[in-house]
């Protein structure tokens, strides 16, 4: 049987038909597996969402058992030949690194708390750039999600960190330089009164993503202020998700991204 290198399951599905290597019966049967995969009795895979969606399931690691999510990072590459885990914990880490079969490689963020895991050689092709920008050292582990989340997803990232308004002229340099790079995003990650993505915003021509991060004082220490002053801006082409969500920040933008270079 000829192996493919497609990273969506189904169009391998349709290359072997095509080339003769499964008959059309074994396709139908191998495609009423593939929309989701059980995996023992805790957990429902959705394998064809990549293909589906544009980005692959990713694993919340948070408060699950570490062994959990060793299976299911392992289940996922396994389909996908790329597999993330978000939120982890150092005991994900080791229980992964210990099941780890050959042919595989991980990759640790500790400032993201991201695992990912990829078949050795596969390399997504690089589709488009997204611009990434923290306003505070403290910002960073949300906006290192949301690169690993990017490249995940065949992005290429352009990233700057501590470019706040308390020293606004720090973020003009890399706005030019993300637009130098034609980059077809900027995610912007803000805590305190999370005012960045309205000044970004005022100043590109592409979609702003702000993420409200849980940095500062008081009730700004919980995200609360940055989530409001971000959804009141009065600037427009700003789109907003979630507090802390560096994830989520990166598919939206990873779908503009490569949504664009189908245009």
């Amino acid at each position: 049987m000829t192996s493919s290198n497609t990273i969506d399951p189904l169009l391998d599905i349709l290359e072997q038909i095509r080339n003769k290597d499964i008959s059309t019966e074994d396709a139908r049967d191998r495609i009423k597996r593939l929309s989701i995969k059980q995996v023992g009795e805790r957990a429902k895979l959705d394998i064809l969402r990549r293909g589906r969606t544009g980005m692959p399931e990713a694993v919340f690691a948070q408060d699950k058992d570490p062994k959990d999510v060793a299976r299911l990072l392992l289940v996922l590459v396994e389909e996908n030949k790329i597999a993330l885990a978000t939120r982890v914990k150092d005991e994900d880490l080791t229980e992964v690194k210990r099941v780890l079969p050959k042919g595989y490689e991980v990759s640790f963020n500790e400032k993201a708390r991201t695992i990912v895991l990829r078949k050795t050689g596969f390399n997504d092709p690089l589709l488009g750039k997204v611009g990434v920008l923290a306003a505070g050292t403290s910002d960073i582990p949300i906006a290192e999600e949301a690169c690993v989340t990017l490249a995940v997803m065949g992005c290429g990232v352009i990233k700057s960190y501590d470019v706040g308004i308390s020293g606004i002229h720090r973020v003009f340099d890399p706005i030019d330089t993300m637009l130098e790079e034609k980059v077809d995003a900027i995610v912007v990650v803000a805590g305190m009164e999370g005012a960045l993505p309205s000044v970004v915003s005022g100043l590109v021509d592409v979609p702003v993503i702000g993420v409200p991060s849980s940095v500062g004082y008081g009730v700004g220490g919980k995200g609360i202020s940055a989530l409001l002053s971000m959804l009141q801006s009065c600037s427009p082409g700003l789109a907003v998700v979630n507090i802390d969500n560096g994830f989520g920040a990166g598919v939206f933008a990873g779908l503009i991204s490569k949504n664009k270079q189908k245009s």
